[in-house]
């Protein structure tokens, strides 16, 4: 499939709508709060879209969604994008002044925001002139702040399609870049049904019969393309889960509550899962089918402890942001534990050298991808979209080599970012955090492997004079970090040292700092 298959006018709500006339009344979406058929959904996704349109959202401007995986992020998004409008899905891991960013950089009309994440945006959401409404899930807390349910409840459940250019921009994500400021990601109603059917038809086999399940979320392209935009497209039905990764009792009751067959998790989880003891005896995994991983290279260690205690063989993935989803895969009955894979159907990968030439067989070098789905630049970021965005090639950033069997092995990382549980950690934010406690005079950060072979967050960490290394001060820092960053972003080891390396400009050399290390 290529983009030019597509209608020239064409609204990626047809991924939901495509199934009304089928399946209207089978049900779309379960999860522990609600579940609702095709046409239920349908029918929420206009209530929202007129509710919009009422508030004055025009095409082309942007609403944000705030908010844990529910029925309502669904519904608040393809209310959206069908009317137009562009929805920002925002990570919901993130801290107050990455939101003031993304609210400033977006200049988002509308805000859609569940109650519990309302304290991060105070802060700072009167400073923002172009945000207009803010539409609260749940109990709103300011007198002027909307009700989602209550400004949806007697709305009109007839909205015509907005007429949008298949090349015009449907969704705003924020991926973190290497300075720690997210930098804003456009994709396009095409790259939609293009992924889903070149990698949830074409290389995971999804059908209709199929139920799915993400750990990861929705604001993740990961987690939505799998459980949402693949499994509508092909008539599937999905399952959400609001809480965290980390409540692996919860994941693994809601596998054997909702029985999924297709399982998405990033290694993090499938680890934080097999810590489970017995869990395989304990819970009901017979419904799946097939295990997917991405967001950080699996090892090889984690797919065979895996395979050896579920039976269940996970394929190996990886993509990213600008290319909306998978670009190299594993595929069923092609495994090689370990490997990222192969490129997936409709995207190409090659892999040179500084001067773009392309490199032989085992040789590590850069790897560029490229097609149809992938993003054109980063908003608001032309520099950096330059360096990253290279004609139809996308300079990936991950250094890798490719067997003479044509599986790609990742070796790392070309620039400090580095990956824990799938999402991008930036040194230089992690560093800026440190730097606010008094003993910090200054610190470096870099990725360190554990026992399992995972990456997590190492702090180097000089200290102020007056302030001496103890288990007590360990212990403050990490309190302060875990206060002032994401969880995944808050340091696992911090290391109390007396000088780091630098160059003669006063710049700190990590890539040294990584190199001593275990």
């Amino acid at each position: 499939m290529k983009a030019a298959d597509l209608p020239v006018y064409y609204n990626a709500v047809d991924i939901l709508e495509r199934n009304l006339t089928e399946r209207g009344d089978k049900v779309a979406l379960y999860s522990a709060d609600r579940e609702m058929t095709f046409r239920e959904v349908s029918d929420e996704v206009n209530r929202v879209g007129n509710a919009l349109m009422g508030l004055g959202v025009r095409r082309g401007e942007y609403v944000g969604i705030l908010a844990s995986d529910s029925a309502e992020w669904v519904t608040a998004f393809f209310g959206s994008i069908k009317i137009g409008a562009v929805g920002i899905c925002m990570n919901t891991l993130l801290q107050s002044p990455d939101y003031d960013h993304i609210l400033t950089d977006s200049r988002a009309r509308v805000l859609i925001v569940h109650e519990s994440l309302l304290p991060l945006i105070e802060p700072f959401r009167d400073q923002h002139p172009a945000l207009e409404n803010v539409i609260v899930i749940g109990e709103a807390q300011r007198p002027d702040d909307l009700s989602f349910h209550s400004l949806i409840e007697n709305a009109s459940t007839q909205l015509a399609v907005t007429p949008t250019h298949r090349d015009d921009f449907c969704a705003l994500y924020y991926s973190s870049g290497t300075t720690g400021q997210p930098k804003g990601i456009l994709h396009a109603h095409k790259d939609y049904p293009l992924t889903a059917q070149l990698s949830g038809v074409e290389l995971f086999g999804l059908t209709a019969e199929d139920r799915t399940f993400s750990v990861s979320k929705l604001f993740f392209v990961y987690g939505m393309g799998g459980n949402l935009i693949f499994s509508w497209y092909v008539g599937a039905s999905l399952v959400l889960y609001s809480g965290t990764p980390r409540m692996v009792n919860a994941v693994l009751e809601t596998i054997e509550r909702f029985k999924p067959t297709i399982l998405y998790c990033v290694p993090t989880a499938y680890i934080a899962i097999m810590t489970n003891k017995k869990f395989a005896e304990r819970y009901d995994l017979s419904s799946l089918r097939m295990c997917i991983s991405a967001g950080e290279s699996l090892p090889a260690s984690v797919w065979h402890a895996w395979k050896e205690k579920t039976g269940l063989e996970i394929l190996d993935t990886i993509g990213c942001t600008e290319n909306f989803h998978t670009f190299l895969a594993n595929r069923p009955g092609a495994i090689r534990p370990g490997s990222s894979g192969m490129p997936s159907p409709g995207y190409a990968a090659k892999i040179v050298d500084e001067e773009g030439a392309e490199v032989s067989p085992g040789e590590t070098g850069n790897l560029l991808v490229k097609g149809e789905s992938m993003a054109l630049f980063y908003l608001h970021q032309y520099e950096k979209s330059r360096q990253a965005f290279r004609g139809e090639w996308f300079f990936t950033g991950d250094k890798y080599y490719v067997d003479a069997d044509g599986y790609y092995w990742h070796v790392g990382r070309a620039d400090d970012m580095f990956k824990v549980g799938g999402l991008w950690v930036s040194p230089v934010a992690v560093e800026s955090a440190l730097s606010g406690h008094p003993s910090v005079l200054e610190s470096a950060v870099v990725g360190q492997n554990d026992t399992l072979d995972l990456t997590r967050v190492k702090a180097l960490v000089r200290l102020n004079e007056g302030y001496t290394p103890s288990r007590e001060l360990t212990r403050d820092l990490s309190i302060y970090c875990t206060e002032h960053l994401a969880t995944y972003e808050s340091p696992r080891w911090i290391e109390f040292v007396d000088e780091l390396p630098k160059t003669a400009t006063g710049k700190i050399q990590r890539f040294k700092l990584r190199a001593s290390q275990p």
